[in-house]
């Protein structure tokens, strides 16, 4: 039973916290019986589990966790465990800075069976915020590279809002806008992924 603050263990799961060391060490940390059993149904153990109570004191656990309301498991995992590669539907995101979102479109990419690849400038779909909003589809999901992102690149321009840069557009096969009978200038990146993804399935 871990009783320490300053146990080895529990400082890793803090340090993780912080992507510089995420980047460095090639771990993330998953908060919660639901992520931590997700990774596991998906073939992903942990290289480290702590569990509130039976390996570690609770308040020690609660006190390393991003949460709010602290999870009683937590699992150290490698990064180089994560599915990579592509599927013939891949969301490509070119500098999605927001990890919600990115953790959103991860969610759907699984929802309709695509893959995921991300340009440099995007959240780490590894940390916690997009963890969480992944509901674990991380452990599910492939990723790569934005260049990586096979077959006719279709481009989504917004009505309004902020246009992608002209050399990606020019990367691109096709140029397309989400039809909107409202007044709103554009929707958010993970609505307008997920509608893009259910457009794609729904045709023969």
């Amino acid at each position: 039973m871990i009783t320490s603050r300053d146990n080895e263990r529990l400082k890793l799961v803090r340090k993780l916290r912080d992507r510089r060391w995420r980047d460095k060490l090639g771990l993330f940390v998953a908060e919660g019986e639901d992520l931590v059993d997700g990774a596991r149904a998906a073939g992903i153990e942990p290289v480290e589990l702590l569990v509130a109570g039976e390996s570690v004191e609770a308040s020690l656990l609660a006190e390393a966790s991003t949460l709010a309301h602290p999870a009683r498991v937590v699992g150290v995992f490698r990064r180089d465990g994560l599915p990579r590669g592509t599927r013939p539907a891949t969301l490509a995101l070119w500098r999605v800075a927001d990890p919600g979102n990115v953790g959103t479109l991860l969610r759907s990419a699984d929802a309709f069976g695509a893959g995921v690849a991300l340009s440099p400038g995007c959240a780490d779909p590894t940390g916690p915020k997009a963890m969480r909003a992944s509901m674990g589809a991380l452990f599910r999901v492939p990723l790569a590279g934005f260049d990586e992102a096979p077959g006719r690149r279709v481009a989504l321009v917004p009505r309004g809002g902020t246009p992608l840069p002209e050399p990606v557009l020019a990367r691109c096969d096709v140029l397309a806008t989400i039809p909107q009978r409202g007044g709103a200038d554009s929707l958010n990146v993970a609505m307008a992924g997920t509608v893009a993804l259910y457009e794609l399935a729904r045709r023969p």
